[in-house]
C-alpha cells in the first residue's frame, strides 16, 4: 500500500538524483532505501530515528554479517548526505555496525583448468527451448576469463556490440555508465566465430538488438545473470575444479584470475608492470587502479614471477657485484 512521502522520502529523492547526476546507478541503494522507508512506515515510524533505525536493522540480523553491513552503510551515507541540509537529523553511528565477515579469497584457475570447463561446456544438453546451450556457455567461459567481462556485460551483449571483423567488443553503459572497447585474444576471436555460425544456423533473431546469448522459454530472450548462474554451475560440477579446501571457482573467479594472468605474462615478458597496470584497470573498465588492485591477489605463482624480475634486475646490486 502507498503511504504519503515522509521527511525521509524527500531525502531519498534528493539523495539518489545527486548521486545519478553524477553517474551512477544506485539501484540496489535505493532498493535498500525504499524498504527502509516502508518498514518504518508499517511500524509507526514517522522519520528515521536511533529506535527505527535498530528495530530496521535487528528485522535481518540474520543475514551475513556483510550484508548487514551493505545496508546499515547505505542508509548511514545517506543521512549524513541528509545532514548538509537538516542539521538535527539522525545519523547512524558506524561503530556500532555490524561486524563483515572477510570475503572468501578467489579461486584462481589456470589455462588448463579453463580447458576443462570447455569440454564441459561441450558435454551440455541442448534443449529445444536452449538449442544454444552447450554452444552459449563455451562462448560465455571464454569471454568471462579472456577478457575479463562482469556476468552483467556478458549476458547484455547484443549482436551490435560484437565487431567479429575486428575481434572487438563493445561494453556499453557498465558500472558507473562506463563504456569501453574490449579488443578480444585470437581464441576468443575463434570461439566468439564459432557461436555466430552455429547462432546463424539456429536462425535466430539476427537484428542487431538481438541478445547474443539467448533462448527460447517463453518466446526469444536473453540470458539473464542468475540464467547464466546456473549454468556455469553445473559446468563448475561436471569439470570437478576445485581449489586445496574444496571450492569451486564462481564467475567473479575468473575475472580475477584475468587479472592476476595479465600480470603473470607482463612479468614473464620482462615488461614494467607498474606502467602497464593504467591499461589493465581500463580494460577492466575501473574507475581508478585502485579498483583493479582488489583483483591482484598475491599468488604463489604471481609472487615467484615477480621475485624472478626483481633478481634479473637488481640482483648483482644485492649480492655486491657489478651491472
Amino acid at each position: 500500500m502507498n503511504h504519503s512521502q515522509t521527511p525521509l522520502d524527500l531525502a531519498i529523492e534528493r539523495y539518489l538524483l545527486h548521486w545519478r547526476a553524477l553517474g551512477r546507478r544506485y539501484f540496489k541503494e535505493e532498493q535498500t532505501l525504499r524498504a527502509l522507508s516502508r518498514f518504518l512506515n508499517e511500524h509507526g515510524f514517522s522519520d528515521l530515528t536511533k529506535q527505527g533505525f535498530e528495530t530496521w536493522c535487528q528485522a535481518f540480523s540474520s543475514l551475513r554479517g556483510v550484508t548487514q553491513r551493505h545496508r546499515q552503510l547505505t542508509v548511514c551515507k545517506l543521512c549524513r548526505f541528509r545532514q548538509r541540509t537538516e542539521p538535527k537529523c539522525f545519523v547512524p553511528d558506524r561503530r556500532r555496525f555490524t561486524r563483515s565477515s572477510p570475503h572468501d579469497p578467489p579461486v584462481i584457475v589456470s589455462g588448463t583448468d579453463v580447458a576443462r570447463m570447455l569440454d564441459a561446456c561441450d558435454q551440455l544438453r541442448a534443449t529445444w527451448q536452449s538449442p544454444l546451450r552447450p554452444a552459449l556457455c563455451r562462448l560465455g567461459v571464454a569471454l568471462l576469463y579472456s577478457a575479463g567481462l562482469r556476468r552483467g556485460e556478458l549476458v547484455r551483449l547484443t549482436l551490435a556490440d560484437v565487431n567479429e571483423a575486428q575481434g572487438v567488443l563493445h561494453i556499453r553503459e557498465s558500472k558507473f555508465h562506463r563504456s569501453r572497447f574490449v579488443p578480444l585474444s585470437e581464441d576468443a576471436r575463434a570461439e566468439v566465430h564459432r557461436y555466430l555460425r552455429k547462432r546463424l544456423q539456429a536462425q535466430f533473431d539476427c537484428a542487431p538488438n538481438a541478445p547474443l546469448l539467448c533462448h527460447c522459454v517463453a518466446g526469444f530472450h536473453c540470458y539473464t545473470g542468475e540464467g547464466f548462474q546456473h549454468l556455469f554451475t553445473e559446468v563448475m560440477r561436471s569439470a570437478r575444479i576445485q581449489d586445496a579446501d574444496g571450492r569451486q571457482p564462481r564467475i567473479l573467479d575468473l575475472r580475477h584470475s584475468f587479472a592476476i594472468g595479465a600480470l603473470l605474462r607482463w612479468y614473464k615478458e620482462g615488461s614494467d608492470v607498474q606502467t602497464k597496470l593504467p591499461k589493465l584497470s581500463m580494460y577492466m573498465g575501473h574507475v581508478s587502479i585502485v579498483s583493479t588492485a582488489h583483483y591482484l591477489q598475491l599468488t604463489p605463482a604471481l609472487a615467484q614471477a615477480a621475485s624472478e624480475q626483481f633478481e634479473a634486475g637488481f640482483g648483482s646490486l644485492i649480492d655486491g657485484g657489478t651491472s
